[in-house]
């Protein structure tokens, strides 16, 4: 009988690291990731640390950092990554239509935190509250919309909803539906809000119109209006600030 081979040592240590299991090196930067965020929440967070983040709950089994920093680098900021659609985000590669879904629905759930914080608040005691809820809510929309807060008689938010969107005549088509909508909620106040996607606040001679015929259809069902907001580019113009109203 001829005697066994014995298996060199070269062989026995390849044969282990074959059998043994190697964790990718992206996990423990995961996990320090996410001690980062217990400790300081997203204070000290880089704008592609948040994505990258994000982006891990989604992608279990990748390394995010460079899809993360190639996002941010085609859309220009984190803002911006945020505010493209499903489509302009699958354009980069490496980013799925679950992957689009997820990060659209970061942004949406923001929203609602803002809708949801104005609305359970006891009353809305400054209009800077509904300044920043429109900001967030209309900055990034490449569409008008035309949305408005329905508040009871002690300011407290009843519902905010979206009237219109798309280019209207808003003097004809705003003010019947903002009193509809009044009329609906009960309301005793309204705040309206709008987005410039072109960049300007210059309200135009249509929101002046349209401004003025909102206030005098709700004066017929002694309703208030108290502002009316436009939001561009993360900034604002106040008719009531402007006493244009």
């Amino acid at each position: 009988m001829l005697p066994k081979k014995r298996s060199s040592g070269k062989k026995s240590f390849i044969e282990n690291m074959k059998n043994s299991e190697i964790k990718p090196a992206y996990l423990g930067h995961r996990k320090r990731l996410k001690e980062k965020f217990r400790e300081t929440d997203l204070r000290s967070f880089a704008d592609y640390e948040i994505l990258e983040f994000a982006l891990t709950f989604c992608m279990p089994r990748k390394d995010t950092k460079p899809l993360a920093k190639e996002l941010i680098k085609k859309f220009g900021s984190l803002k911006q990554v945020f505010d493209a659609s499903f489509e302009e985000l699958q354009t980069v590669k490496g980013i799925s239509g679950h992957s689009s879904v997820f990060i659209s629905f970061l942004k949406s759930i923001a929203l609602h935190y803002g809708y949801l914080e104005i609305k359970e608040g006891e009353n809305l005691s400054s209009p800077r509250q509904a300044v920043n809820y429109f900001v967030s809510a209309l900055s990034g929309e490449k569409i008008e919309k035309f949305c408005a807060v329905m508040l009871n008689s002690a300011n407290k938010v009843i519902e905010c909803v979206e009237l219109e969107k798309g280019t209207v005549n808003r003097s004809v088509v705003i003010p019947r539906k903002i009193a509809e909508a009044a009329l609906k909620y009960k309301a005793a106040s309204v705040i309206v809000a709008h987005n410039h996607p072109g960049g300007t606040l210059k309200p135009s001679q249509n929101d002046i119109d349209a401004t003025k015929s909102v206030h005098a259809a709700l004066k017929t069902i002694d309703v208030s209006l108290l502002d009316h907001i436009i939001i561009s580019n993360g900034s604002y113009f106040s008719f009531k600030e402007y006493n244009l109203i």
